[in-house]
């Protein structure tokens, strides 16, 4: 049994499957990176301001800082 399903998945190899995209599968993989992209538009949208701050006190050091 062992050895049956060892050649099993040894020959499975052998044989190229062709590819298949259906229309269904396309609209799917279309509308998944539509929600990325627009999820990541609100995302930058709803954070701007901290996302902002961030960088603008990237360059800035801190007075009690020991190390300026």
């Amino acid at each position: 049994m062992i050895a049956l399903s060892g050649i099993s998945i040894l020959s499975g190899g052998l044989l190229s499957p062709t590819p298949y995209l259906d229309p269904g599968s396309g609209s799917y993989l279309i509308q998944l990176l539509l929600a990325a992209v627009l999820g990541g538009a609100f995302l930058v949208k709803v954070y701007w301001q901290k996302i902002k701050g961030f960088f603008r006190n990237l360059g800035k050091r801190k007075s009690d800082d020991p190390m300026a």
